[in-house]
Formats: C-alpha cells, sequence, structure tokens
C-alpha cells in the first residue's frame, strides 16, 4: 500500500517561517557585511519567536536539544586554548618538522596521519579547533607556505568522520536513540571511512602537489614540552579514552568532554598561579548561539510540515528501492549539507529518517552525506566554520571560491566511493 503523504500546507505563515529560515541560513553562509555567522541564525530564531511563528517556550526547547553538543564543544575549546597557551602545538609542530627530515611530502603525510588519528578518536571538531593552530606552527617552524598544510584540517575533518560514532557530532544526532552498538558500526562504516580518507588525501596530495616541492627547513633541537603543556596532552590523550568508553556505553559524550576540558584547565591555571581569563576570552563562544539559532531554525521548518511530507516520501522510495534510495539520498543530502550547512541537514535528515524508519543502510548513506558532503564548500559544516575562525586567528584567509573549487576535485571520489562501498555491503 502506498503511504499516505500530507500535503505541505501553503499558508502564509508557513511560507513566512520558510523564507526566515533562508534569509537566516543564507547570513550564515555568506556573512553579509562580514558580520559573524551566529548573528544571523539568532536574528532568524528571534524573528520566529517576535512574529509568534515558533512559540518561545518550543524555541527554548529547540534550543535545548542541542545541550549535549554545546558541552561538547566548550570542553574541545577548552583543551584547545589551554594547549595552546601552554605550548603544545609548538612542540607538536617542532616534532613534526624534525620527522619530516626536510621533505614537504613527508611533512604533508605527516600533518594527514595526526589529523585522521584526531578525527577519528577526538572528533572532527577538535581535529578543526585543535589541529588547526598546532599544523600552523609547524609550517612556521618548517618555513612553508602554511596553506596546503592548513587545508588538510578541514577535508580530514569530514572524510574521517565517520569512522566511529565520536568522530563527528552530527553521528549522534542522525542516529538519535538508534545509535547501533560499535561492531556493528565498524561494519558498516569501516570500509567506506577507508575509502573515503585515501581518496581524499590522494585528491588532496595531487592538488598541491607543486607546493610540496618546496624545501622543509629541519629542526634539530626540540625544547621540552612544559609541564602545562604535558598536562594539556594528557588531558587531551584522556578526553580521547573517555570517549570511547562512553560510546561503547552508548552515553552522551558532552558531559565528559566538558568535565576533561574544565577538570585541565582548572589544573594548568592553579599549579601554574595563572589567571583563568586569557584562556576564557580566546575561546569562540559565539560559536555556542550559532548552534542554537541552527536547532530553533529546524525545529521551526518542522513544524510547517515540510519535514513530515519528505518522511513520506523517503519511506516509499526505501520501501521500493532500498539500495537506489541509500545512493541517492546520500548524494542529495551531500549537495544540500552544502546550501543550509551540515548541523541543520543533519538534524533535518535525522528528523525525516527516524519518522520514515528507512533500514540501517539508509540512514548510514545519510550520514555519510552529512558527514561527506561539506567538503564541496567553505561553509559546509561547523567544522570548517571552526576552522576558518581558527584560521582568522592566526591571520590565514581562504575565499569561499578558492574552497569551492578544491572541494570539487576532492570530495566526489571520496562520496562516491564511500557510498558504493555501504550499499555493496548492504543486505540485498
Amino acid at each position: 500500500m502506498m503511504p499516505t503523504i500530507e500535503p505541505v500546507n501553503f499558508s502564509t505563515l508557513n511560507i513566512l517561517t520558510w523564507t526566515i529560515a533562508a534569509l537566516a541560513t543564507f547570513g550564515v553562509i555568506i556573512r553579509p557585511w562580514r558580520l559573524p555567522e551566529f548573528i544571523w541564525a539568532l536574528a532568524g530564531a528571534v524573528l520566529l519567536v517576535l512574529l509568534n511563528l515558533l512559540p518561545w517556550r518550543e524555541a527554548l526547547t529547540a534550543a535545548g536539544k542541542g545541550l549535549d553538543v554545546y558541552f561538547f564543544l566548550i570542553g574541545m575549546m577548552l583543551l584547545a586554548e589551554v594547549a595552546r597557551q601552554e605550548g603544545l602545538f609548538d612542540w607538536l609542530a617542532a616534532w613534526a618538522v624534525r620527522h619530516a627530515d626536510g621533505s614537504a611530502k613527508r611533512l604533508f603525510l605527516i600533518v594527514y596521519g595526526v589529523g585522521t588519528l584526531v578525527t577519528v578518536f577526538l572528533s572532527n571538531d577538535a581535529t578543526a579547533v585543535v589541529l588547526t593552530p598546532a599544523v600552523y606552527a609547524a609550517t612556521r617552524a618548517a618555513k612553508v607556505e602554511p596553506l596546503p598544510y592548513l587545508l588538510i584540517c578541514a577535508f580530514i575533518a569530514n572524510a574521517a568522520s565517520f569512522v566511529l560514532p565520536i568522530s563527528n557530532p552530527a553521528n549522534l544526532v542522525v542516529f538519535g536513540s538508534q545509535m547501533p552498538p560499535l561492531p556493528v558500526w565498524l561494519r558498516v562504516f569501516a570500509l567506506p571511512s577507508v575509502l573515503a580518507i585515501v581518496a581524499t588525501y590522494l585528491a588532496l596530495r595531487w592538488t598541491q602537489r607543486h607546493a610540496l616541492d618546496a624545501p622543509v627547513a629541519t629542526v634539530h633541537d626540540i625544547a621540552p614540552l612544559s609541564f602545562g603543556g604535558k598536562l594539556a596532552a594528557l588531558g587531551i590523550a584522556a578526553t580521547a579514552v573517555i570517549l570511547l568508553v562512553a560510546s561503547a556505553l552508548d552515553r552522551e559524550l558532552g558531559l565528559p568532554t566538558f568535565v576533561a576540558g574544565a577538570v585541565v584547565a582548572i589544573l594548568v591555571v592553579l599549579i601554574g598561579k595563572q589567571s583563568p581569563l586569557p584562556i576564557l576570552r580566546d575561546i569562540s563562544w559565539s560559536v555556542l548561539p550559532l548552534v542554537a539559532g541552527l536547532f530553533i531554525l529546524v525545529e521551526a521548518l518542522n513544524r510547517t510540515g515540510v519535514l513530515p511530507a519528505l518522511a513520506a516520501l523517503l519511506k516509499d522510495a526505501a520501501s521500493t528501492s532500498p539500495q537506489a534510495t541509500a545512493g541517492i539520498v546520500g548524494i542529495v543530502v551531500a549537495i544540500a549539507s552544502n546550501l543550509i550547512n551540515n548541523l541543520p541537514m543533519g538534524l533535518i535528515a535525522a528528523t525525516t529518517g527516524q519518522a520514515a524508519q528507512v533500514p540501517a543502510h539508509v540512514t548510514g548513506a545519510l550520514l555519510i552525506g552529512v558527514d561527506l558532503g561539506p567538503n564541496l564548500s567553505v561553509t559546509g559544516s561547523l567544522a570548517t566554520i571552526l576552522w576558518l575562525i581558527a584560521l582568522r586567528r592566526e591571520n590565514e584567509h581562504v575565499s569561499a571560491l578558492q574552497f569551492l573549487r578544491l572541494g570539487c576535485i576532492v570530495m566526489p571520489p571520496a562520496l562516491l566511493l564511500a557510498l558504493a562501498a555501504l550499499v555493496a555491503l548492504s543486505p540485498s
């Protein structure tokens, strides 16, 4: 029997809701007048409430759904800022340059390998926040053009973000209460992840081949790491272990990450008899209202009936041809993530996928699209936005067109290979 698809109500209020959500999302992506991303997301959310298009209680409830994400981001930003101020990044940079042994190609491979490990065990947001400053420090020590190596941080943050459930907070959003056990996750996503990581490396390495002919300065002596730097490194390693355990036990990841970051920051401040203000001042707090605003915008869209209609269409397609549907929705979601950012796209995918009760491999395709698709554009994912913020702190700039040209080469092969592997491994 064909599912009943409720027609979308094109009332004036619904059209106004869609318009506000579209304009707010456009502002987040384009940043007119160079206003920060969070201003546009919050402005759209506030306007929805003021016009009574979304009751304020429901707006607060929607923002509250991101509590685990807020805790996670704060914890990671605390760890990153402590590590930066205590010289851990400079020490890691010297280590990387020393082991590159004068080869730009070897340095590129080292950075890519470290970026993969950080993404897998600490999340893609950690790669953007924690690794980017370290890579910039490495390029200064190596006396090479920083951009080819900084680009690694942006691309591997998305390419390796579905190796484990903890590799991307969006994974928790997409699967929700239907998160598969870790062994099942690995069986489904191991091969697609490997293919995405390798394909991304090969494409990125090819696009940067001319820059990698430059000589790399050698570092013979590495200054000892300070006690605060060692404590920050220990905190980051402990956080990775805590996240793995929490994931295996099917627990939320935000609070453990926040506690780990707060404990490390407090210990460094107390032992070093420092003021906490420099750490707190340099954290990118604007990310939190950005995430909250996006949650509210998605909730408003859900109330208009668009998402239930999409869920009905998805359920119909998945029941008719599940494998073809998996491939198609993966590509559609990947492209859409670049149009509206993958955080709201992840929320939309989660809402429609769970409502449609689609097979696990279709949900997997949705997740791959949400995680890997943003490698096309500079505003495709929250991790890439965090990466842009980190670049601005180092006075480095990447234009949207520059990133898009590179993304058109790097993203499609990885996406198609990952989806092909997922579909091939799915039940007939």
